[in-house]
């Protein structure tokens, strides 16, 4: 009785189809887990800023055909008041948002970062904001805000001034009555990146830095700050990207008001092309708009580079 011997080649070979076919497999479920977001993102983000960044060279309303103009919504937008305003308003908005929403959901992450009895309830009331309807908020705010009933105003006159702002009925005080409410309804969510930040910092470090004699602001200066770089920036980036692309909040407040002082750039583009249906000449400021953010965007990771070298 004889006993056939297999090969010692058949076996890897075997294995080896096995192996193929397990990453095909694998790849297929891959794929059909991301396709549906990549055809989302096609669909309704990748084509429409092509089609936009076509649409910048062209003069297409409502009622004639795209024709190509080349530059001359450009040209009809550099010399327009309105993108100037609209600019400076964009920036002055940046300006005021992102340092006090870092700073303010910095100092709340550091004081809610304690193991006390009910902190998770002021963690969840101060997170709270930002899940809420953004029409609440803004009509809210709105109250508070009023001139004449308004209890921020009935507050400062208690106080002693007698003639407080008249906050979004002001040209002079409507932008920064919009930038005190866009803060306090987003430090609650920075707060969270913050309070995840300084829960990651080993606490060893602050034991070593305290027992070399290191006080409580230098603890912070030279231990929490720069561990906290990695949040920061992305705090950064993310408050940057919101701050230049904000419209629903002053819609709701001011709907760019009084006259153009609360106008930004994301606003006349709504105006100038759903408003008025001037869709080149809006893709054109769409256009501008998208690499004032890339610009800065690139600028702080070029920053981030220089730092961490």
């Amino acid at each position: 009785m004889s006993t056939e011997t297999i090969p010692s080649t058949v076996a890897p070979a075997v294995h080896s189809r096995g192996n193929r076919k397990q990453a095909r497999r694998n790849t297929l479920i891959g794929w059909t887990f991301i396709l549906p977001n990549f055809l989302g993102f096609l669909a309704f983000t990748l084509i429409p800023v092509l089609a936009a960044f076509a649409l910048s060279f062209m003069e297409w309303t409502s009622f004639t055909a795209p024709k190509w103009v080349g530059l001359a919504n450009f040209q009809r937008m550099f010399a327009s008041d309105s993108f100037w305003i609209a600019l400076r308003n964009t920036v002055v908005y940046a300006i005021g948002h992102v340092p006090l929403t870092m700073a303010l959901a910095l100092l709340l992450a550091m004081l809610l970062n304690r193991k006390l009895k009910g902190i998770g309830f002021f963690r969840v009331a101060i997170f709270f904001p930002y899940i809420t309807s953004l029409v609440a908020v803004a009509v809210v705010w709105n109250m508070l805000f009023s001139p004449d009933n308004g209890p921020i105003n009935q507050f400062l006159q208690a106080v002693g001034i007698a003639n407080p702002p008249g906050w979004t009925s002001s040209s002079d005080w409507a932008l920064p009555a919009v930038i005190i409410t866009s803060v306090w309804r987003d430090m609650g969510y920075y707060m969270v990146l913050y309070l995840a930040g300084l829960q990651a910092i080993p606490a060893e470090l602050y034991e070593a830095a305290e027992v070399d004699g290191a006080s409580a602001w230098q603890r912070f200066w030279n231990v929490t700050i720069p561990s906290l770089r990695p949040t920061t920036f992305f705090v950064v980036v993310m408050l940057t990207v919101s701050s230049f692309k904000v419209f629903d909040l002053i819609v709701v407040m001011t709907n760019g008001g009084p006259g153009r002082s609360t106008t930004v750039l994301s606003q006349l583009i709504y105006q100038e092309g759903i408003g008025e249906g001037k869709f080149g000449y809006s893709s054109a400021i769409s256009l501008v708009l998208f690499l004032i953010v890339l610009t800065v965007t690139v600028l702080q990771f070029k920053i981030q580079q220089r730092r961490e070298r």
